[in-house]
Formats: structure tokens, C-alpha cells, sequence
């Protein structure tokens, strides 16, 4: 299609309109575009953006929602890892836009396909390989990454699965090599009973990831040094606290904070897992959450009757999510209307299939279980 440069939306011209302005121009673009278009809000999306959403929830659920319906684009209000899931995922037909291409992941980025094929070829050549080894890897990291796991017998899993996935695998394989957030490597392979000395943290800047041959060998679980810089933010003190100064307090954390968190915590998660917990509990229980803000916020909001305190105050705004402002939704959309898809997010043919092996592997896994 070849655009006349007097067509194309630039964003600055956005940058200077007033939260009226913008939000008429949202709700303009989605009158035009109708059901051609919907937007996507992840459960950590600033509020200013989330009103706009048509579909709101975690990474992986709602590149599922948005692949079953028919629209024709799929505007991500969340972070690249999750626009290059829903590319993954949607109809070959839909176009994936992020409104902000540097709306990253700080984990995901901690991991790259250069440094984990080379942890693997490190691995082969000190005979780990020569057993069963198992690459699992979090939602939360690139789509290149998800296919590497597909083309070695491995798989794809969120928070939510981590545990029967890890059931599977633990019987299935000598070994698992998890990436790239070690927290919730290490606090799964903990419910299993697999002891710390059994786990070892691979950082990719050091040759053997900073490990011995023999420790590589004897492990069972091979965790990726890499940690969501919201909940590592959170400490087992921040849990002390609250208890002292909220009584009968309980304190809910997502599996992806430290060890010391969770061991401290009354129970820990999946994002859906926080919000379902919160949802049935009884009136005037008390919690303190530890989890992205946005997210706590939206919880005391739904639920006035409840007690809820984020389980550290001063802390845990995903930052780079916080970059899509409404300015680069009207943005986006107004482009839309106007013929015009800016930041398009698309994974090539090859990493996408594998991608989907690995995705394919891992509902099939979860279907057998549940």
C-alpha cells in the first residue's frame, strides 16, 4: 500500500491534546473501525488505558480471546512479548500493533536467544545433554525463545500451569532448564520438593553459567538468572510489616517474587489466582498483595467491603508498560481509520510454527491433566 505522507498520524500531534481530546478521539476511531478492531488491556495496564479495552486480562488469555474473534486488528495495551503471543496466536488474517514499541520486558529481555542457544551447545558439551533435559520456558519472554523450546520437546507455561507442567516434565525428563524468571522456576520446583541444592541459577555471562560441570550434572532444575523487576522488588521485611500493622492480615504474592516472599506469604499465585482469591473471599477479610499496583488498585476499587493494602506502598509500577499512555492509543487507532497500521508486531513463519509447538505441547499437557 503506498501511503501519502499527509495521511499518516504523527504522534506529537497527540502528545499536546487534552485526556477530552484523546478519549473522543479513541471513541471516534472505534465507531469508524467498528468490529474490525479491538483492543486489548493487560491486567497491569494503567487505568487510562484499561477504560478503552474491549477485553482486559493476562498476556496469554487474551491473545486466545482476541484469536477467536473475527476482527481484522489486535491493538495490544501490554508489552512486546504479549503482541508477538497474540501475532502467534491470532488468525493469519489479523495485524498485530503495539501502540508503543518500547513497551518491553525487562525479564524477557534478560534472556536472548543468542545467550540460551549458547547455554544449550555449553550444556552438550559437558554430557548434560546426554540425558533429558527439558527447556521450559515462561510466557513472559520472546517468541524466538518459545520456539527453541518447541524444537527441543520443550514447552511453553505461565504461572498459572507452572505446576502441572513441571509434574509432567519432572517424570518425564532427568531435567528441566527453566527461563527465564528463576523466581517462579525456583518456587514451583519447590512445591515438588526438589531442595536448592538441586537448583542451580545459570547466569549467561559467565562461562557454565557461573556453575561447576558436576553441579550442572547432579542438578535437577537449571534456573535462568533473570526476575520480573516489579515483584523482585518486594522483600520477606515488607511481609513483616504488614503484619504488624495489620492484624489478621493475609498476605497474597505472585509466584514470580523471591523465595523469602513466598515462604513468609499465606499463599502465592497467578494473577487470575489473586483475583479469584480476592473475589470469594468474605466480606471484611484483609489482604495485602503483592503484586503490580495498577492491579491492587483495580482490586480495592471492585471490592470496598474487603481490606486490601498493596503489600508495599512505595513500590511496583510495571514502568514499562506504563508506556502506552491513551496519547499512543488514539495514536494507533486513528491511523487504523485512516488505512494506515503503525508498529506491527510480526513473527516470522519459522519462529512462529515452533512457537506454536511449544504453546500446542503445553494446552495439550494442561488438557491431560486437568
Amino acid at each position: 500500500m503506498t501511503v501519502v505522507a499527509e495521511q499518516v498520524s504523527e504522534l506529537e500531534d497527540f502528545l499536546v491534546m487534552s485526556d477530552e481530546e484523546i478519549a473522543s478521539s479513541i471513541a471516534a476511531a472505534r465507531e469508524a473501525l467498528g468490529k474490525r478492531v479491538i483492543i486489548l488491556g493487560h491486567h497491569y495496564q494503567r487505568d487510562d488505558v484499561i477504560r478503552h479495552a474491549d477485553l482486559f486480562g493476562d498476556s496469554y488469555q487474551l491473545s486466545v480471546m482476541a484469536s477467536q474473534t473475527n476482527a481484522d486488528y489486535i491493538v495490544f495495551c501490554g508489552v512486546h512479548f504479549m503482541a508477538e503471543s497474540a501475532d502467534i496466536l491470532g488468525k493469519p488474517s489479523q495485524r498485530v500493533i503495539l501502540p508503543d514499541l518500547g513497551a518491553g520486558c525487562s525479564m524477557a529481555d534478560m534472556a536472548t536467544i543468542d545467550q540460551v542457544e549458547d547455554a544449550w551447545e555449553q550444556l552438550g558439551e559437558i554430557g548434560v545433554l546426554d540425558s533429558k533435559v527439558a527447556p521450559i520456558t515462561y510466557m513472559n519472554s520472546s517468541a524466538a525463545i518459545k520456539a527453541f523450546c518447541g524444537r527441543h520437546e520443550g514447552v511453553v507455561c505461565t504461572s498459572s500451569n507452572a505446576v502441572p507442567l513441571f509434574d509432567i516434565y519432572l517424570k518425564e525428563f532427568d531435567k528441566m532448564f527453566f527461563f527465564p524468571d528463576q523466581h517462579l522456576g525456583r518456587n514451583t520446583g519447590a512445591k515438588f520438593g526438589i531442595p536448592l541444592d538441586k537448583m542451580v541459577l545459570w547466569n549467561p555471562h559467565e562461562e557454565l553459567g557461573g556453575n561447576t560441570a558436576e553441579d550442572l550434572r547432579n542438578a535437577k532444575l537449571i534456573l535462568w538468572r533473570g526476575h520480573c523487576s516489579v515483584h523482585g522488588r518486594f522483600k520477606d521485611w515488607h511481609v513483616d510489616k504488614i503484619r504488624e500493622q495489620v492484624a489478621d492480615v493475609k498476605v497474597l504474592v505472585h509466584p514470580e517474587c523471591t523465595r523469602e516472599v513466598v515462604e513468609k506469604s499465606d499463599l502465592n499465585g497467578s494473577t487470575s489466582y489473586i483475583i479469584k482469591t480476592v473475589e470469594e473471599s468474605p466480606a471484611g477479610s484483609k489482604w495485602a498483595i503483592g503484586t503490580e499496583v495498577n492491579l491492587v488498585n483495580r482490586l480495592q476499587t471492585r471490592f470496598p467491603d474487603k481490606e486490601i493494602h498493596l503489600l508495599a506502598p512505595d513500590l511496583c509500577m510495571c514502568a514499562t508498560m506504563y508506556r502506552i499512555a491513551p496519547q499512543n492509543l488514539a495514536w494507533a487507532m486513528d491511523n487504523l481509520v485512516n488505512g494506515i497500521v503503525v508498529n506491527e508486531i510480526v513473527v516470522d513463519d519459522e519462529t512462529k510454527h515452533f512457537a506454536q509447538v511449544a504453546l500446542e505441547r503445553m494446552i495439550s499437557m494442561t488438557e491431560k491433566k486437568s
